[in-house]
């Protein structure tokens, strides 16, 4: 893959999400107000009835939705103000959700996500709203803002 400013957006978006790198999340696309990611659930990531859990599936909607909100200025940061999620199916193997930009203002992302199954079935759907925020410097430890969450003033 060739270094072009899609390819490092692509790269640096998706290593700047520990919890996403933690459930093995792949980002396939992230450009044009659209994105997927690629998830293959781990054993650890079921619940009782083996298939992926719920939560897992929120966070991966949810990023998909931020991703397609940031993927046109991938310098402006996004903090998720709220999220509706519908469960249709057991979401089960290979999963891809892809995210859409359906609205931007100048402070808001209107957007939605829905993950497929291997067979292209919707196991589940999302809309969420988020706002733009300015990108910080880090905030880990011994960071200046070590304590300061990002502000949704």
């Amino acid at each position: 893959m060739a270094d072009t400013t899609d390819n490092l957006n692509l790269r640096s978006y998706a290593d700047r999400i520990p919890f996403a790198r933690h459930l093995g999340f792949e980002v396939t696309r992230f450009a044009g107000g659209e994105s997927e990611i690629a998830y293959t659930p781990k054993p650890e990531h079921l619940n009782t009835f083996d298939v992926a859990h719920g939560g897992a599936c929120m966070t991966l909607l949810d990023i998909a939705m931020a991703a397609a909100a940031r993927s046109d200025t991938p310098e402006i940061g996004v903090v998720t103000i709220e999220m509706k999620t519908s469960f249709m199916r057991p979401s089960v193997g290979p999963l891809r959700a892809r995210g859409n930009l359906l609205h931007r203002t100048s402070s808001f992302a209107f957007t939605e996500a829905r993950i497929y199954d291997a067979q292209e079935r919707v196991c589940a759907h999302a809309t969420g709203t988020f706002k733009y925020v300015k990108r910080r410097l880090p905030t880990g430890a011994g960071a200046p803002d070590a304590t300061r969450p990002p502000s949704t003033d």
